[in-house]
Formats: structure tokens, C-alpha cells, sequence
């Protein structure tokens, strides 16, 4: 743990050392910019099922308890400006239907705590979608989603930053139960039937999932698929990777370079998987810094020209943390790998690379990727924007766990 300025200064100097003043300081001011949406999802209630019916303390009980909630993360972290919601969980009178007067209400509710609205999600896999949703054999059904959709479009370009991001959990659980290609044609054509009815400068990312809760068909089961979609849709349409929607060993990193090298609109959720999903926070781990790297390089992050830069959400939701502390490490964990990305020695690495070296490319890569301590390069980041040194510790000191404990039950 950085402690005090001293710390900082001293793990500074060994970082400019050896990976020079320059990049140090285009790290730092990486860091400084850097920004994340938060879920409202994550503060609230969320329980039942694989979740074991269990809330940690103080968790959310209403939509403006979780701005509440997202508004201390930004006071601390300086870097979750804007909460993503999820229409029939967040924007909506009765969880069946949306509601876009509730959503200007939160709209204003989030501005008044430094926030603003960001991804606007439409819950397709609540009451009514048991047999699936723009997969469903009821065209009624189909018809409901779409029309949640088309709002969703509609809250985006009007009360948030035009993103409307879009997960099914259409599929089966056996083979026979449903026909593989009717389902896929079903959802495809449900896309192109709302498509002319959202605004052209709204930003549709399609999300993908390996299974679940399907555990014999996902019928949006890869990357591959999302892609296929988005090209239907047009330019407005693109991939959101989740990093726990594949299987375990899954080159992510070159996922992310093929989606930039054929220009492909993106964005990330990002999480830590371990067994089947995408719940646990974000950590600090190899991975994360290599898809950084993709990201840095492919010119997706810190673009000047905002359209080519890609959308960075975090989404988790584990039964068994404190959320608070889980995204503020999630956030703290991001920034880790940010910076180790930035580290890297792009020109000596291309130099090793066009001249065959393949073990000393893998050590200059893995120098920054690796072995580099960057906590000071985050420490002095926050100082210079007026931060606490660690956010987490921040938080347990703060009391805040304490006063929603209180308030909440």
C-alpha cells in the first residue's frame, strides 16, 4: 500500500529510471483522464438464485440510493462520472414496462450529485422472458422487447451519452428444445425491425455470451455473432466485449485487435470471471494490462476524434462483497492496467519484433506488462487531482458503510 508522498516519490524514481521521464509522465496524465461508468446494478439489492439470497449491508433500495451510491464512488475515485442503468430495474413505474418521465426524474436526480447518465440498457431477462426475448417464438413477445428497445433509444439520445447497449439471454437448455436457426433469425430480424426507430447518432453495442442461462445454445453465443449483427445494422452498430462471457483461456486481447483492425465499433464491460460469469471486481491481473495495450495501440482510448474511441463500463455484481469497496478496487484495478499498458517501450518493442527477437520482444513487452510497480504512478495522479491515495482505504475510513448500514437496515 502507498502510504504517504514519500512512497510516491520514491517509487517515481525508480519508474523513471527505468522506463523514462516521458512515458512516466504521459502515464500519469493517462491516468488523470481516465474515465469508467459504474452499473447501478451493482449497489443494489440482488439476490436470489446462484446469488444465494443474500445482499451485503447497506445495499440500495431504490434508484436514487444507488445515485447516491455511484456519486461517493466518483467523490473518491475522480473517474466514474457517469452511472449505467437498466430500464426495468432503474427507469421504470411497475418493472414491466419502461417509463420515460421516470427516466428524466433520474436524469435530474443524477445531475444534482455530479453524476450524469451513461449506457442505457433494456432487461430482457425479467418477467416474460422465460422463452426468450426477440428469440421468442411469441411474436407479442418480441414486440414488447422491441418497444423497450426503441425507448431505450430514446432515453439514450435525449437524457444520456447516446449508448444503448444490448445483452440477450435468449437460448436452451437441451438439444430439440428449440429450433437453432428460427431463434437466430427471430432475433436478427427484431434488430433490423427497430433499427430504423433509433436515433442515428445513438451507439448500439451487442454484447455476447458464451452460455448462460442457456447451457446448451446462447443465441448470441461470441463475439463472431455480435459482429455479424452489428454489420447488418450499420455504423452505428458495434461489439461489447464482457471479459467473463468466454471460455476459460480465451485470447481477448486478439479478439479486441481483430474488432479495431476492420474498424469495428466496441466498448468493454469489465469484470474478473473465475467460474462461469462475469460477478467478481476487476483485478490488476496480466490480462487485463495486454487488453489494455490492444486498446492503446488500435488508438480506441484517449482518441482525439471522440467517435473512434471505444465505451469502458465496468459490470459486476458479487452476493458476497461489500460492492463499495468491490468497484472502487474494480476502478483502482483498471487504472493498474492502463498504466503497465502505457509503460511498454512501443518502438524497442517493433524493433525486436521486425528483427525476429521473440524472447527479448516478451521481456520488454512483460517488463511494464509484469513487473512494473505502477501504485505510484495512480498515487500521484490522484494527488495532483486532489484524491485519496487509496480509494478503498478511503472508503473504509470515511464511514459511509456505516451510515447506509444505518439508514438501509
Amino acid at each position: 500500500m502507498i502510504k504517504n508522498e514519500k512512497m510516491v516519490n520514491l517509487g517515481l524514481e525508480m519508474l523513471r529510471e527505468e522506463f523514462g521521464e516521458k512515458r512516466v509522465e504521459k502515464v500519469i496524465d493517462a491516468v488523470k483522464k481516465f474515465e469508467v461508468e459504474i452499473p447501478s446494478w451493482i449497489f443494489g439489492v440482488f439476490g436470489g438464485g446462484r446469488f444465494g439470497e443474500y445482499s451485503p449491508p447497506g445495499a440500495a433500495r431504490s434508484i436514487l440510493e444507488k445515485l447516491d451510491d455511484a456519486s461517493f464512488v466518483h467523490k473518491l475515485t475522480g473517474a466514474t462520472p457517469r452511472i449505467a442503468t437498466h430500464i426495468l430495474w432503474d427507469l421504470s413505474k411497475d418493472g414491466y414496462e419502461g417509463d420515460f418521465e421516470v427516466a428524466k426524474k433520474v436524469k435530474e436526480e443524477a445531475r444534482q450529485r455530479g453524476l450524469d447518465l451513461g449506457a442505457i440498457n433494456p432487461t430482457y431477462f425479467l418477467r416474460g422472458s422465460h422463452r426468450g426475448s426477440f428469440s421468442a417464438e411469441e411474436k407479442k413477445t418480441r414486440e414488447r422487447f422491441i418497444e423497450q428497445t426503441i425507448l431505450g433509444g430514446k432515453i439514450a439520445e435525449e437524457l444520456s451519452n447516446n449508448l444503448l447497449t444490448l445483452w440477450f439471454p435468449d437460448g436452451s437448455l437441451y438439444p430439440g428444445q428449440i429450433e437453432l436457426r428460427k431463434a437466430y433469425k427471430n432475433l436478427r430480424e427484431a434488430l433490423e425491425c427497430l433499427h430504423e426507430d433509433i436515433p442515428k447518432d445513438v451507439k448500439i453495442l451487442i454484447e455476447y455470451k458464451v452460455f448462460e442461462p442457456g447451457t446448451y445454445s446462447t443465441t448470441v453465443p461470441d463475439w463472431g455473432t455480435s459482429a455479424l449483427l452489428a454489420k447488418r445494422l450499420g455504423p452505428n452498430a458495434g461489439v461489447l466485449v464482457d471479459l467473463g462471457h468466454h471460455h476459460h483461456g480465451t485470447n481477448i486481447e486478439q479478439i479486441v485487435a481483430v474488432l479495431i483492425s476492420e474498424g469495428m465499433p466496441g466498448g468493454f464491460h469489465f469484470n474478473t470471471r473465475y467460474a462461469a460469469d462475469d460477478d467478481q471486481s476487476v483485478e490488476p491481473n496480466p490480462e487485463n494490462a495486454r487488453i489494455f495495450y490492444e486498446l492503446a495501440v488500435g488508438e480506441v482510448i484517449f482518441n482525439s476524434n471522440p467517435e473512434k474511441n471505444w465505451a469502458y463500463m465496468i459490470d459486476q455484481c458479487s452476493s458476497r462483497e461489500n460492492r463499495m469497496q468491490a468497484v472502487l478496487h474494480s476502478v483502482d484495478s483498471l487504472q493498474q492496467s492502463l498504466a503497465k499498458a502505457l509503460l511498454v517501450d512501443q518502438n524497442l518493442l517493433r524493433k525486436y519484433q521486425l528483427e525476429d527477437k521473440i524472447i527479448l520482444a516478451d521481456r520488454i513487452f512483460n517488463d511494464a506488462i509484469i513487473g512494473a510497480d505502477v501504485r505510484p504512478l495512480l498515487a500521484k495522479a490522484r494527488l495532483e487531482k486532489g484524491l485519496p491515495l487509496d480509494p478503498v482505504e478511503e472508503y473504509v475510513k470515511s464511514g459511509y458503510q456505516k451510515k447506509i448500514e444505518l439508514k438501509r437496515g
